[in-house]
């Protein structure tokens, strides 16, 4: 994480430690006072929020010491044009995030209407998530590109944010790519969630 920090500020010139410049103010911290409580409950904001269907995709990295990593999110969107950036949300107490940072890059793998069963599996914590998985390295960052997905987003690590439970993460797109589709040019159908259960377009 600290290494991606010191990349990305490296990147855009961030000043180095012989330039001077000035220290932006100390934030005021605070607890959350004993008095204070949730607007919502949790059930009810999944409840509800189960309403906006999502597509689904696989976040996928490399790292160097332990392998391949990934995780099932759903929460993905595309953030910017120019310069070309995507974001995902990851819960902080995700085990599979500390590898994705170390590897400082990730590839979004989109999933198919058929892909429900893999995106199952990358969803299970603390199994061998790539058991029996057929990938190859992305062409950008080498991180896992699963086979037989609709598309594919390679990204290099361009921003963390905190969110509340949950970290914001911004990625740089370095390549990117999608299927051709059958024969008469007709992409294949996304993978849907939607109030937590599986989904897809119908004709």
């Amino acid at each position: 994480m600290a290494a991606t920090a010191v990349r990305y500020l490296r990147s855009v010139g961030a000043p180095t430690a012989t330039e001077p410049f000035d220290a932006l103010p100390r934030p005021d911290l605070r607890a959350v006072g004993d008095d204070e409580r949730q607007p919502v409950g949790p059930a009810e904001f999944r409840r509800v929020l189960g309403h906006f269907a999502t597509g689904v995709t696989v976040i996928t990295a490399y790292d160097e010491e332990h392998g391949p990593a990934g995780f099932a999110c759903q929460s993905f969107a595309s953030l910017s044009l120019d310069p070309p950036l995507v974001a995902f949300m990851v819960a902080r107490t995700s085990t599979t995030w500390p590898r994705i940072a170390r590897a400082g890059s990730f590839c979004v793998n989109v999933l198919g209407a058929d892909q429900g069963e893999l995106c199952r599996g990358f969803a299970v914590s603390g199994a061998d998530k790539f058991a029996g998985v057929a990938y190859t390295g992305s062409p950008a960052t080498g991180s896992p590109l699963l086979d037989g997905v609709p598309a594919w987003v390679d990204c290099t690590i361009h921003a963390v944010h905190t969110g509340g439970d949950h970290l914001i993460v911004v990625g740089r797109v370095a390549a990117l790519g999608a299927a051709e589709g059958n024969a008469a040019g007709e992409a294949a159908p996304p993978l849907l969630f939607y109030r937590g259960k599986f989904g897809h377009l119908a004709d």
